[in-house]
């Protein structure tokens, strides 16, 4: 079955019993960026992984900002949707099960997107260094949907309290949330890569 869909992407098949990764990259990064955390994280997954498609300074994003931390809301909702659709064409195409998102930064942020208005194309999230992409929240119907939410308490990209926002709209929501916080900044280090690991042996 061809794929058409405008995203760039990697797509690398793996165990059909596992869910495959939907890796989402940071500010800047590309369908590259994540596949060795994968690999290191869940070794013999399928992997699918787009670039965003929005340029900020050159650099790909899931979706436009008005400055770090100020989201423009309108284009999270438009790019959720066009990711959204293409994780589902990617799913039938590929013939992998729903995937467990795993982003980090921006691609965090639209991964939290996705799990508040397109949440049945996610079997899950790891949301590294995230916060909420919306400043009101929608409800939404998360049913036990397993997310590791992870975070930095030195972070000066992301205050402890907007991440304690997601952390809580998450919870009230019904996923089966674990919200872990090192004492680190924006970037990822050896404890996420443990926890991660952890995480995703306990899903399928």
């Amino acid at each position: 079955m061809e794929f058409q869909t405008p995203f760039q992407h990697v797509f690398r098949p793996g165990d059909a019993e596992k869910r495959p990764l939907l890796l989402l990259h940071g500010t800047g990064g590309n369908e590259h960026d994540l596949l060795d955390l994968a690999d290191a994280v869940a070794p013999g997954r399928a992997v699918i992984s787009p670039r965003g498609r929005v340029l900020e300074n050159g650099m790909p994003r899931f979706f436009r900002r008005f400055a770090e931390g100020k989201f423009d809301e309108d284009d999270v909702r438009l790019r959720a949707s066009e990711l959204a659709d293409f994780v589902a064409g990617a799913t039938k195409a590929f013939g992998v099960k729903a995937p467990i998102a795993l982003g980090f930064s921006n691609g965090a942020n639209i991964a939290a997107a996705l799990l508040v208005n397109h949440p049945d194309v996610l079997a899950g999230a790891v949301l590294l260094r995230a916060m909420a992409p919306f400043k009101a929240m929608p409800k939404a119907a998360l049913n036990n949907k397993p997310v590791l939410l992870v975070s930095g308490s030195v972070d000066t990209m992301i205050p402890k309290a907007d991440s304690d926002r997601l952390a809580l709209w998450l919870s009230e929501n019904g996923a089966s949330l674990a919200h872990k916080t090192w004492p680190t900044g924006h970037g990822l280090v050896q404890q996420d890569i443990a926890a991660i690991t952890a995480f995703l042996s306990e899903q399928d």
